[in-house]
């Protein structure tokens, strides 16, 4: 095992992904993946890659998890073969350990696993053969604002960018409310600062009986004040989904 500055996946490196399909990739039925409480979605497109490739898929149950999303989300994509609460797991991974695998090992990979775990290993991912894998989305990637291929796998679809940041749709919605947000509190900074300046500058024009270009001034500041305001009321309030809910 190694830990590699391939490119993030759902906003992280390490992520818990790659190293499933890396894990399917090198071992077949033997591999086991196993899937603890979080948020959003992370591991369940390399869950389904290690099932895809005859491995064991292990769930913690939904109902004794601390946060459910994960779980939830595994359990309605993947064929798991065990959901079991966190306390069982440990006896379940060495029965699983003893046991002989019967099913065969793939005569190959598929070749867009392949890809995606070359591009983890840092390959570069049009060399590795990203384009072959998806088609163009009219969706931009929230970490280089790359455009997104989409990414059809069992039934769902993810999203990679030529430099290999990969998202769920889950991910993806999360991100862009990300920067959604930090765009929104930039707009509001620079208000508030155009709105502060001009009204230092409307003070000064008053004192040197400039009252006119000083009342323009202070009007201007009061309309940039405003946008301000109605800026951080509209993200107070803003129609957002928590993550562990999606």
């Amino acid at each position: 095992m190694r830990v590699t500055r391939g490119p993030r996946e759902h906003g992280f490196r390490p992520a818990i992904d790659p190293l499933f399909r890396s894990a399917a990739q090198v071992f077949g039925p033997t591999a086991i993946g196993v899937v603890l409480t979080g948020n959003l979605d992370d591991g369940t497109a390399g869950l389904w890659t290690i099932k895809q490739l005859g491995g064991v898929a292990v769930v913690q149950d939904p109902a004794d998890a601390l946060f459910s999303a994960m779980p939830l989300h595994a359990l309605h994509s993947v064929s798991v073969d065990h959901v079991v609460p966190l306390s069982q797991i440990p006896a379940l991974l060495h029965e699983l350990t003893t046991e002989v695998p019967v099913k065969p090992v793939p005569s190959s990979v598929p070749e867009h696993i392949t890809v995606e775990v070359n591009i983890a290993k840092e390959q570069n991912p049009r060399d590795a053969g990203l384009e072959g894998i998806g088609t163009p989305s009219p969706y931009a990637c929230p970490d280089c604002h790359g455009v997104l291929l989409e990414v059809e796998e069992g039934g769902r679809i993810r999203f990679r960018c030529h430099t290999g940041h990969a998202y769920s749709v889950e991910s993806l919605l999360a991100a862009m409310g990300e920067g959604m947000e930090h765009a929104m509190s930039t707009a509001e900074r620079a208000l508030e600062e155009r709105s502060l300046l001009m009204q230092r500058i409307a003070m000064q024009l008053k004192q040197h009986n400039q009252h006119d270009a000083s009342a323009r001034l202070m009007d201007a500041s009061d309309r940039a004040k405003r946008k301000a305001e109605a800026l951080r009321e509209l993200m107070r309030h803003a129609d957002t989904v928590p993550a562990g809910d999606q």
